[in-house]
Parts: C-alpha cells; sequence; structure tokens
C-alpha cells in the first residue's frame, strides 16, 4: 500500500493543527477527532484537514476505533491523549499508534522518570524524600502531563509543611528548585537513520509566574499571589550554538537508554528535553516529554535548526509523517508503530 491508502488523525488539542498540516505536506489523508465546541476551529482549515470526525466528549473515542481501522489510521499522541482520554484508554487503542506505548509508564511516573535520565548520565535536580529536611527552595510536582498544574514552590521547611497541608495531589516529586534559564530542546529521533534531529527549541510563558516576574519584588510583598506553572503560551528561542553539543549528547543518551530501561524500540519519533541552563552553564534536566511538545506550534514552517537538515519547511509534525512514509517506502512500517 501506499501513503494515500493511509489516514493520519489525531486529537483535536495540543499541536493538532501542525499534525495534520504537516501529514497533507507529505501526502496522506488527513482527520481529526474533536468535539463539540472544537468543531467550528477545525473547519476552518478544510484545507489541510479532509475530515472532522465529532464525538460528544472524549470518553466516546472508543466508539470510533473500528471506523478508524477501516480506513488504515495511524494515531499520532500529543500531550492531551493521556490528559483526555486516560493513561488506560491511551495504551489500550487498537489503532495503528505512531510511537512506543511502553514509554508513557516511564514519561508519567516521576521516579522512574528521574531513574530513565540518572542512568543517562544526565544532571537532574535533587530530590527529596519523604523525611528529608527541606534546606533550599524546592518545587513539587503532581504526576503525568497537566501542562504545569498541580505545582508548588517553598522556600523552605516551614513554607514546604504549610503548603503540603492544602495540597490535593497523592501523587507528587519535591525537587530543588533551580535557578537559571528554561529552555525546551525539540528533539526527533529517527529509527530508521539511527539518527537524533534537534527540530526547535522554545521557553513557556507560564501563568502566573511569569507575570508575577514583571512586578518588582517591593511591590509583591503582601499581594498573597501563589505562583502557577500552568503554560498559556511559548516563545521561540535560539541557544548559544556552543551548548548545542550538550544538548544533543544528552538526547542521544537518553535514547540509548531507553532502549536497554524500557524495550528494545526504546524512546523514537519526537520528544523534548526540559532544562534549565544555570549561570555557570550546567544543564539540568527537569522533565522529558516523550512526544511531540506544544512548543513546536512555533515552528509550523520550520525552525532554524529544522532548515539546516531540511531545504523546506519543516515542523515536527511534518517530520512525524516524513518518517512515517518512509517507512512505508521502505516496508518498515512496523518499526514505527505499535
Amino acid at each position: 500500500m501506499g501513503i494515500i491508502d493511509y489516514t493520519i488523525v489525531t486529537l483535536g488539542s495540543h499541536s493538532a493543527l501542525q499534525i495534520l498540516k504537516g501529514a497533507k505536506d507529505e501526502g496522506f489523508k488527513t482527520a481529526v477527532v474533536a468535539t463539540p465546541d472544537r468543531i467550528a476551529l477545525y473547519s476552518l482549515y478544510n484545507n489541510f484537514i479532509d475530515e472532522v470526525l465529532e464525538i460528544d466528549s472524549w470518553t466516546d473515542f472508543p466508539k470510533l476505533e473500528k471506523q478508524l481501522q477501516k480506513r488504515n489510521a495511524i494515531i499520532i499522541p500529543h500531550g492531551s491523549f493521556v490528559a483526555y482520554l486516560g493513561m488506560n484508554q491511551n495504551k489500550n487503542m487498537k489503532v495503528s499508534y505512531f510511537g512506543n506505548k511502553s514509554v508513557l509508564d516511564w514519561e508519567e511516573n516521576r521516579k522512574m522518570q528521574r531513574l530513565w535520565m540518572e542512568q543517562s548520565n544526565v544532571k537532574v535536580p535533587h530530590r527529596f524524600k519523604k523525611g528529608d529536611k527541606i534546606d533550599r527552595p524546592v518545587i513539587v510536582k503532581s504526576y503525568g502531563a497537566a501542562g504545569g498544574k498541580g505545582y508548588f514552590t517553598a522556600r523552605n521547611q516551614k513554607e514546604f509543611d504549610e503548603k503540603l497541608n492544602k495540597f490535593t495531589e497523592e501523587r507528587f516529586m519535591v525537587q530543588e528548585y533551580v535557578i537559571g534559564v528554561p529552555l525546551y530542546f525539540h528533539f526527533f529521533y529517527s529509527p530508521l537513520t539511527e539518527k537524533v534531529e534537534v527540530m526547535s527549541i522554545d521557553k513557556r510563558y507560564e501563568t502566573n509566574v511569569d507575570s508575577l516576574g514583571r512586578i518588582p519584588a517591593k511591590n509583591q510583598k503582601g499581594l498573597n499571589i501563589e505562583p502557577s506553572f500552568e503554560v498559556v503560551a511559548n516563545i521561540p528561542l535560539a541557544v548559544r550554538e556552543s551548548m548545542l553539543a550538550g544538548a544533543v549528547s544528552m538526547a542521544e543518551r537518553v535514547v540509548e537508554t531507553s532502549k536497554k530501561l524500557i524495550s528494545s524500540k526504546g524512546l523514537f519519533g519526537p520528544f523534548c528535553l526540559e532544562t534549565i541552563i544555570t549561570s555557570s552553564e550546567e544543564i539540568y534536566v527537569i522533565e522529558i516529554s516523550a512526544r511531540i511538545v506544544a512548543g513546536t506550534n512555533c515552528f509550523i514552517d520550520g525552525s532554524p535548526y529544522a532548515y539546516l537538515n531540511y531545504k523546506e519547511p519543516m515542523s515536527t509534525g511534518r517530520r512525524i509523517a516524513r518518517e512515517i512514509k518512509e517507512a512505508i517506502k521502505k516496508n518498515k512500517l512496523k518499526e514505527v508503530l505499535d
């Protein structure tokens, strides 16, 4: 079968526009699954979205599965899949799925994720375990990909204890709050070429922690506003070139470790190393997103880094479709699907 026999499908959220535009540019049929409140948005883009498949709620997604299988649909996951469908439904999906579902458990569980990073020999912030004395600023993170929801910061043990009493999340991790510049490196690993590619870099605009930063410290006193880290937007960045080598090396080690730690397929496709770069130029990995991230939406027409490899607009969404197309041509589609 050729690419015309397949349909690229994703959920109407997160980075769907980029994914479907890229798929159409590579010659695929496209469809988006959307709830009623989003139909109008995706209908605007019928130049590259062939079909909008409406469901009443995200829990109705399994009802579409047989229909999608008949169309030779290939699902492209993004950050909203686990959030909307839940971990089990995402993992039990019967439609062909780009990526390795075994990675999901390692991404969602912060302790497993930390083990993955440590075994990849990358710097990670100090973790405080139960009973440890909080002797420096910390950030408390809930599990899962919730776009920064469920986080809080504390300056010391007393403030940590006070805030923890009001914290409703059952699963969380306490780690050192590393002071530095947050940078989000977007990579793509191809099992066909066995190469890691730098796709783009962004930083996030988080509410309300970023807006608080615009208020002088002396004026923040008495406001009684708790910083929130919920992501509302993304800002494109170019990093100092001398730092790229270290970032690429980290990404390569993360991929190689995943093949030993998770499964033989390991991590492939798009992923993001979420980092903090300190004043001494140390790079700390604070989190990994083992899928396409919303920061890549800044680069639907490509980034300076993608341009170095491709003399045409190459978003991360299009790079996914290109990988699938190459796999079809080489009769290696099983290598990139789960």
